[in-house]
């Protein structure tokens, strides 16, 4: 990555067009082609940018970013009258981001206690594949019958709309034809749940402290 410190006017022609007055600004070029521009106030959200994939020419005092945009050419213009710093950086191979209490951290725990997602589910295997891809869980239940799980933190109607994908697929093997689908999360919204209800897949919510061990369930009070 590479970060130029510079007094620089900044314009950018193609669909529209805008002009950057002369100022002392940060401009990141990325390894994959992105091009930002930063000033020291406005938050963390750029002043000008254009995303991968580009073409990057640079002359003395100047840097031109151009982009195609279906028949047009999107074009930002950085004129520099000083650089005050110019440094590159090897950021190496980057990893994915890692958050507690997401999707992997919950498919880790039900993975190896698949009964929390349905009675007398056993794991077949994690990251179960189709050719749109994998599938969190495939698990078989008391009766060896084929369950796909799908795990998110938080389930909506994009999540069971994927799931019914999976299936889909999954069902083209006649051996798993009648796979059926539960869609296992810390929340799930309520339109998912109508939707999901409405396709035959069953939901379930998840506290992942208590599938941790790390407190207990709460109790319910059944009055007679």
């Amino acid at each position: 990555m590479r970060l130029i410190v510079a007094r620089c006017e900044v314009r950018y022609s193609g669909r529209l067009n805008a002009v950057l007055p002369q100022a002392l600004r940060l401009l990141m070029l990325k390894a994959d082609g992105s091009v930002l521009v930063h000033a020291d106030t406005g938050g963390y959200k750029p002043s000008n940018w254009m995303t991968a994939p580009t073409v990057i020419e640079e002359e003395p005092a100047r840097i031109v970013v151009r982009k195609r945009a279906g028949g047009t050419e999107d074009r930002l213009e950085i004129d520099i009258a000083e650089i005050v710093s110019d440094v590159t950086h090897d950021m190496g191979e980057a990893a994915a981001l890692e958050k507690d209490g997401v999707e992997r951290d919950l498919q880790e725990a039900l993975a190896a206690a698949p009964e929390h997602c349905g009675e007398g589910f056993r794991l077949v295997r994690r990251e179960w594949p189709t050719d749109i891809g994998p599938v969190d869980l495939m698990c078989r239940d008391g009766a060896d019958d084929w369950i796909a799980v799908e795990i998110k933190r938080v389930a909506t109607i994009d999540a069971v709309e994927q799931l019914t994908r999976y299936l889909e697929r999954i069902r083209r093997d006649p051996a798993k034809a009648s796979c059926r689908g539960v869609l296992a999360a810390q929340s799930i919204k309520p339109q998912a749940r109508v939707l999901a209800e409405a396709r035959g897949l069953d939901c379930v919510e998840i506290d992942l402290a208590v599938l941790r061990g790390e407190r207990q369930p709460d109790l319910t009070l059944f009055v007679a």
